[in-house]
């Protein structure tokens, strides 16, 4: 019996040492503080108990708010550092230390999470240079843009004026771009046509002299999808400016740091956009960093331009993690663009984010009023977007129009070449303010007009000539292109006439020769006081299909791209093979090649919308 009662109590001792032994190796085991010292030491020569007896050179040591763990380097990701900001995100204990110890959430390997909730809160501040970086993961798609309908057909007999601001915008045409490079169709309301048409170039005229900052063109022809209406194109250049004419730049990147931007087509993408600009920038620029995730912080104050090894140094030590209080980072820049303003210089905040604002103001009529504000300072504002999966496209969009600055999207390199190199002097230096476009159709040659995108610049009649209503900016080099369909007064239209007529028609006799008279405003980029421009649409003005500009045809096809991708409520029977064969036919000089690739995308896109409803097309919008 005592033999027996022996063996069982042996047995017994061995089964439990293995299960501590195993419990040991693969749980994550808290060590009391006051031992966490001489543990780190002696880690280099000795193990503790219960741990394996080899060690590898895959191995690093990893301390996680008071205890000591090894961890498979093939299992962590790059370093983090938040240091730069000063403080860490105003979290729970248990998600702060998951963001900023490197604890690799959701990873095969990671440890458990609800352990780290029992850590003492004091701990949460220990930043280490060392540690490995959090993965970021966001379960679902909270991407936010504006809702806007398409612009409806008007009767000029009833209303024939129309009235709207210039927009310079690109930054619809690249997210839809990065749509439909991911296999997806963009959101109806991801496709701003207006932004798309003038993403590219056109070959507009520059004015003579600098006495009117921009040259106006206009064009006729028939329209490609619908036989009773024509197309009526204005085209805005502005005055061209070598590099070397180019003011100097007071300039503060606002760079988002949190841990949404950790993506490589966010923060790392961002940094090598910014490294091309640095190598535009002269020695008499200036150049300050301001950066921001939980808190807002200085890692470069203003720094002459041609010290390009010292700011690039600072862009290349930039890592992501923490939450996003984008308001307190704007607040900063803009305080420090004051403090090194140059006066008849450009002042300009660039910020760069994917627009995920989540702590501090987050109210969006905030945001939008602080920007409005500081642009009667004199400072505006840029915005450049990134990434995707928490994109905040309404927010990017409207913060630029409130700063007089503009947005772009950059989801390649090429995209930030495009924009921070061969654009740059368009994107920093406004030579007119406030531009405001103005049509009135004439009832006796227009029966009904519709203007093609600009949904969110459409302003009343009366506030063309109210100088206190803001519009959009144009810079040094920039085109702007906006298209009208009008249906002329003898060919059939969509919407049918009144009965009764127009009671309150005028009796002045018609100008019989004009479809319309072409208004526009403008300001000085240092006054308050707009100047007016009048141009008259001649009815002789319309030229045979075969005799249209490739410009036309090609931003023709172009707002027929966007239409179909909104949902083709006006093109009727065209298509995407319609849409490619009228682009192939306005290539014209193309040297950048972005016209070949926007063929290829009309491709792409014909592929991924067979057999898609709209309703699948809709899926990523948040309203």
């Amino acid at each position: 019996m005592k033999l027996t009662m022996h063996l069982w109590l042996t047995l017994l001792t061995a089964m439990m040492a293995l299960m501590m032994s195993a419990c040991v190796s693969h749980t994550d085991v808290a060590t009391d503080p006051s031992t966490q010292s001489a543990n780190s030491a002696s880690n280099s020569s000795t193990t503790t108990q219960g741990e394996p007896q080899t060690r590898t050179e895959n191995k690093q040591d990893v301390v996680v708010a008071g205890k000591s763990e090894e961890k498979d380097k093939s299992q962590l990701v790059d370093a983090i550092t938040t240091s730069d900001i000063g403080k860490l995100p105003d979290r729970s204990a248990a998600e702060s230390m998951q963001r900023i110890t490197g604890v690799a959430i959701n990873a095969p390997s990671s440890p458990a999470i609800p352990k780290l909730a029992q850590a003492p809160a004091a701990n949460v501040g220990m930043v280490y240079e060392s540690m490995p970086a959090p993965y970021y993961h966001q379960d679902t798609n909270t991407e936010k843009y504006q809702h806007l309908n398409d612009n409806p057909v008007h009767l000029t007999s009833e209303q024939p004026v129309s009235t709207f601001s210039i927009d310079v915008d690109t930054g619809s045409y690249a997210n839809v771009r990065r749509f439909l490079n991911s296999g997806a169709l963009p959101p109806q309301d991801a496709v701003r046509v207006e932004e798309m048409i003038n993403y590219f170039d056109y070959h507009y005229s520059p004015p003579v002299d600098r006495s009117t900052p921009f040259k106006v063109s206009t064009e006729l022809a028939p329209s490609p999808w619908n036989s009773n209406a024509l197309l009526l194109k204005v085209g805005i250049k502005g005055f061209e400016i070598d590099a070397k004419e180019r003011p100097a730049a007071n300039l503060v990147f606002l760079i988002d740091v949190s841990g949404s931007m950790y993506d490589p087509n966010k923060l790392p993408l961002l940094k090598n956009a910014f490294g091309l600009m640095v190598d535009q920038l002269a020695a008499t620029d200036r150049v300050s960093i301001v950066v921001y995730a939980g808190s807002a912080g200085v890692v470069l104050d203003s720094t002459p331009g041609d010290q390009k090894a010292k700011i690039r140094g600072v862009l290349d030590r930039l890592e992501a993690g923490g939450s996003t209080n984008g308001a307190q980072g704007i607040e900063r820049a803009y305080q420090l663009a004051h403090d090194h303003f140059i006066k008849n210089g450009i002042n300009r905040v660039v910020l760069a984010t994917d627009g995920d604002f989540n702590v501090g103001v987050v109210n969006f009529q905030a945001l939008l009023d602080m920007a409005k504000r500081e642009r009667k300072t004199g400072v505006a504002l840029t915005t450049l977007g990134f990434g995707d999966g928490n994109y905040n496209d309404e927010l990017m969009e409207q913060l630029a129009d409130a700063g007089n600055g503009n947005y772009s999207y950059v989801d390649t390199l090429n995209e930030a070449r495009k924009v921070l190199v061969s654009e740059l002097s368009s994107t920093l230096f406004t030579i007119a303010k406030d531009v405001k476009i103005q049509v009135e159709f004439n009832p006796a040659t227009v029966k009904e007009y519709r203007l093609i995108g600009y949904e969110n610049r459409v302003l009343a009649r009366e506030d063309f000539n109210n100088d206190k209503v803001d519009a959009g900016e144009i810079g040094a080099g920039h085109r702007v292109t906006a298209l009208y369909e009008i249906v002329p007064a003898n060919n059939k239209g969509l919407v049918d006439a009144l009965r009764y007529g127009n009671a309150g028609a005028s009796d002045k006799p018609a100008r019989a020769d004009e479809f319309a008279l072409l208004r526009l405003r403008y300001k000085q980029p240092d006054a308050d006081v707009s100047k007016l421009l009048e141009y008259p649409i001649k009815t002789n003005a319309v030229v045979a299909d075969d005799k249209m500009s490739t410009d036309l045809r090609f931003a023709a096809s172009v707002a027929a791209f966007g239409q179909l991708l909104r949902g083709g409520k006006f093109v009727d029977q065209f298509s995407y093979a319609d849409v490619i064969k009228l682009a192939s036919n306005g290539m014209g000089d193309d040297s950048d090649g972005y016209r070949h690739e926007f063929v290829s995308l009309v491709k792409l896109a014909s592929t991924l919308d067979k057999g898609h409803s709209p309703v699948h097309r809709e899926v990523r919008v948040i309203e």
